[in-house]
């Protein structure tokens, strides 16, 4: 019986973590079509992305043992997003009007951290999490670039409830951060590091707390 709660505790985890990225990516992921605080949206949504993938998939991974569930843990939640991202499809809006973040390439650098240290937990953290948070804002940036013309699109289907404040003007590139990759990577890979050493300590906790 307590095998079976303890590993129904962890996939529990694991599910909330999840949706809870999807969520997050919904809410934030629609930065770049509030075109004058493109390059400020892009720097919070890098660190956000980081930290969420990072407590996570390495949460996931320890569970396990095995190198790979973090690569894994990225795919469900590039699943869950894509199949969120259905609703907006629904009413209307193009499929790629919230841009899919680029979890994938990030986590695998995780697993392969973990996996060329011999499964060490401490260099997972310090760092795997650093290539997390340092390399997410570097792809997701090329992933946007491969996107259609975003002002274009957010005047094409502009959103009944905005308010006039918030609909989508010229953008002002560099008005606030020359360089957002370079400021989210860096950001994203002090932060993660701390966020991923939560995710190993939330493994630790539901051991414990399963096993009392």
């Amino acid at each position: 019986l307590m095998v079976w709660l303890r590993r129904t505790t962890h996939y529990l985890f694991i599910v909330v973590v999840a949706v809870n990225s999807t969520l997050l990516t919904i809410n934030a992921g629609d930065y770049i079509f509030y075109t004058d605080w493109a390059w400020t949206s892009f720097v919070v949504f890098s660190i956000s992305q980081s930290t969420m993938l990072a407590v996570g998939a390495i949460y996931y991974m320890l569970f396990t043992g095995v190198p790979g569930t973090a690569t894994y843990y990225a795919t469900i939640m590039t699943i869950y997003t894509w199949v969120a991202k259905g609703a907006w499809f629904a009413l209307g809006y193009p499929y790629d009007f919230v841009v899919t973040p680029v979890w994938i390439p990030s986590a695998m650098l995780l697993d392969l951290t973990y996996w060329a240290t011999r499964r060490n937990k401490h260099a997972a953290i310090i760092i795997g999490g650093s290539l997390v948070g340092l390399s997410l804002p570097l792809f997701n940036m090329v992933n946007l670039l491969l996107v259609r013309d975003p002002l274009e699109v957010a005047f094409k289907y502009p959103r009944p409830t905005l308010p006039a404040y918030m609909t989508p003007i010229e953008p002002q590139v560099g008005k606030f951060y020359n360089s957002p990759v370079a400021l989210g990577s860096g950001a994203g890979a002090v932060l993660t590091v701390p966020i991923a050493a939560l995710g190993a300590k939330l493994n630790t906790w539901t051991y414990r707390w399963m096993a009392a």
